[in-house]
């Protein structure tokens, strides 16, 4: 008995639907989540939207729009079960450019009014204080 699917060749069953696919080989978690992105509108193939019965070919570059940004995918192999994600590499290329990373950011700046959380509600000085910092609205 086997483990899984050993290689492509052996997973391929014949025509695979694209969303078949994208939960095969772990893009998506649920294949309805899958099937739900396409007619949506966010898994794209040439730029141009595609519906969820497509038949995936090997060489077609997807653009899928997921929750943790834009991913560009190639198909290399068409696949109808699903993959443990040791195994996705035999069936996608990864084709998204790696994001920048994003500029150090300073500290901010230290309070000018420090309180201690939980210390009660501001006595009649620590209000004037209070607002004579601009950190409550001016008596009436």
């Amino acid at each position: 008995m086997g483990t899984g699917v050993a290689s492509p060749e052996q997973a391929f069953l014949g025509d695979v639907r694209l969303d078949k696919w994208l939960w095969a080989v772990r893009l998506f978690k649920t294949r309805s989540l899958a099937t739900a992105a396409c007619q949506g509108g966010h898994v794209k193939l040439n730029g141009q939207r595609v519906k969820p019965a497509h038949t995936i070919r090997p060489g077609e570059v997807l653009e899928v729009q997921l929750t943790d940004g834009p991913r560009t995918v190639k198909v290399l192999a068409p696949l109808e079960q699903r993959v443990g994600a040791k195994l996705v590499a035999r069936y996608l290329e990864d084709l998204t450019p790696p994001e920048p990373r994003p500029a150090r950011r300073e500290p901010p700046p230290e309070p000018l009014f420090h309180r201690p959380k939980g210390a009660g509600r501001p006595t009649k000085r620590e209000r004037r204080q209070l607002r004579e910092f601009g950190f409550l609205p001016p008596e009436d």
